[in-house]
């Protein structure tokens, strides 16, 4: 069942919105302000966010913003009353995917959510990953599993060890890492991947059979062992 965070302070909306998408077959989690999303977010990892802007404690775009500084690339869909030129382009600048004006019909709102939901979601074999004999990857959650151990990746760590393992035995240049994960960050360079790579490495030191390799000056290459794949 898709999960979808919803966070509206306005109590009778949020309670028919709420009671619409459920009829419609979501699971919905409500909160009032953004400050209770952000820790419901980082618990649950919905699989997509719709969000007001004016809000008490936390408002919208300081929501969003956080949830894109982490790295997080779960769609957002703001529904709010502001509708000047200049907040729908601070909504798009800061990761929105929609920006739906009020008031709205519910069944547009659902067309939208379920044209983002198709257009995000991974193959299904691409959901869940066997990194060797201990490790999974959930690429959707975005949390390493090894054993009854989690941790909870990035978006972009999550991303990056999907495409190193599916590339296993493969150079990935550093180029073609970047430009995929980091295009629109003007302040990453190349010692931040290697920031990013050592964590990874950190995630998976408890499987002695699986490196992550530097190729210097070209790239990484993430190897396994033959008997562990």
């Amino acid at each position: 069942m898709t999960n979808i965070l919803y966070v509206e302070d306005e109590q009778s909306l949020a309670l028919i919105l709420a009671d619409t998408l459920m009829m419609h077959g979501f699971q919905v989690t409500h909160c009032s302000n953004g400050l209770e999303a952000m820790t419901s977010f980082r618990r649950q990892m919905p699989d997509l966010i719709l969000v007001d802007v004016m809000m008490p404690v936390m408002d919208g775009f300081d929501l969003v913003k956080r949830i894109r500084e982490e790295g997080h690339g779960v769609p957002v869909i703001f529904l709010t009353a502001r509708t000047q030129t200049e907040d729908v382009v601070a909504g798009f600048h800061l990761g929105a995917n929609d920006y739906v004006k009020k008031p709205f019909k519910i069944e547009e709102l659902i067309v939208r959510m379920e044209a983002l939901l198709k257009n995000t979601h991974k193959p299904a074999s691409r959901l869940r990953l066997r990194i060797g004999e201990h490790y999974i990857l959930d690429n959707v959650k975005h949390i390493l599993t090894c054993g009854d151990q989690e941790e909870r990746l990035s978006f972009r760590e999550s991303e990056l060890l999907r495409k190193l393992f599916e590339s296993r035995d493969q150079v990935v240049p550093r180029e073609e890492i970047i430009k995929a994960y980091w295009s629109d960050d003007n302040y990453f360079t190349g010692r931040s991947l290697d920031v990013f790579i050592s964590r990874i490495r950190k995630y998976l030191i408890k499987d002695p059979h699986i490196r992550i390799v530097n190729i210097r000056g070209i790239g990484y290459m993430l190897t396994i062992d033959q008997q562990q794949v």
